[in-house]
């Protein structure tokens, strides 16, 4: 577990924004996000406050903080560890360092397709995995959908891995995420998400791996020449309480909350699916190629890669995930 100090007066400021309302008849829960107000997330987050003010006759209110005003990701974290912040979403890649069992959802080709990884999240195995964040002081609640992840390149057509070799490719800060890329013959850069398109202009990476919603909102398509839906990964975000926050909640209370993340949750499936088919259709319209490859050839370069994972309790949950039915 790891957990780190924040600046004094940032801590002082965000300790106020806890559990408790502004009286005694309220609870008022803060919640952070990094992500705009027109983005799937935010419009499910607004859903689930609302569900919860309903289904608790107006004695709990979700106030939400988009576009990083608490911080980011790995902040937001931080916070409800200390139980300053009462929830936020996180890529589950981004705390791979707070709770090492997410590395799983990081290995590249796990899920067959969308019905088997939303069968995989909404099973044992995916309650499980969430149960696993409460060693670091949080509470997984559920699941949002990313949907996958693919390569895109500035100047650079891939239609196997060989198409990789050497090319610099911008990775988040996840080690699974930089073995990935070694796995493919790339060369593994990671860099903040907030500095990828200059180092897309500049010609720092070639290129970089997203989603498509990602790809179209962050308009590196405007640099990148070709988009290769290859979809390696499929990392679920994630939705986190503070278990400090959460443990200050009655039964009741937190009954009521897990209704609204159930709620918000369904609201966002549909709504990211609906965003993606935009996403590339925007994109295909501004002249970005879309390449559709064959994907073996990604599988079998990793082959090797989810061998590494034998014997380990890592392993362990991608056994179960690859051997999990759509039923």
């Amino acid at each position: 577990m790891k957990i780190f100090k924040l600046p004094l007066l940032i801590t002082l400021l965000l300790s106020m924004l806890t559990a408790c309302g502004d009286s005694e008849e309220k609870t008022v829960l803060r919640m952070g996000h990094t992500l705009d107000t027109e983005h799937s997330v935010h419009k499910a987050m607004e859903f689930m406050a609302q569900k919860l003010a309903e289904y608790s006759n107006g004695t709990m209110e979700i106030r939400i903080y988009p576009s990083a005003q608490l911080g980011t990701e790995r902040e937001m974290v931080e916070l409800l560890q200390i139980g300053s912040l009462a929830m936020t979403k996180v890529s589950a890649a981004a705390i791979e360092g707070f709770v090492p069992e997410m590395k799983v959802y990081s290995i590249p080709y796990i899920f067959r397709d969308r019905d088997h990884r939303w069968a995989v999240l909404q099973s044992d195995i995916g309650k499980a995995l969430l149960k696993e964040t409460e060693a670091a002081h949080l509470v997984g609640l559920g699941y949002y959908d990313s949907g996958s992840r693919s390569f895109y390149m500035t100047d650079t057509e891939v239609n196997t891995p060989v198409d990789l070799i050497s090319k610099k490719i911008r990775v988040m800060e996840s080690q699974t995420a930089v073995k990935m890329i070694d796995s493919f013959g790339g060369a593994a850069t990671p860099i903040s998400f907030g500095e990828l398109y200059a180092a897309l202009q500049q010609g720092v990476v070639d290129g970089a791996e997203n989603n498509p919603p990602s790809f179209y909102l962050s308009r590196h398509y405007e640099i990148c020449q070709y988009y290769i839906l290859n979809e390696h990964t499929s990392v679920p975000d994630m939705i986190l309480a503070s278990k400090h926050i959460m443990d200050n909640l009655n039964e009741q209370q937190q009954a009521w909350l897990n209704r609204a993340v159930a709620d918000s949750v369904e609201l966002q499936k549909q709504l990211w699916l609906e965003g993606e088919l935009e996403a590339l259709a925007a994109v295909k319209e501004a002249g970005v190629k879309v390449i559709v490859p064959d994907k073996a050839p990604f599988v079998r370069a990793v082959s090797n890669f989810h061998s590494s994972f034998k014997g380990t309790k890592v392993g362990l949950y991608l056994e179960q995930i690859v051997e999990k039915d759509q039923g």
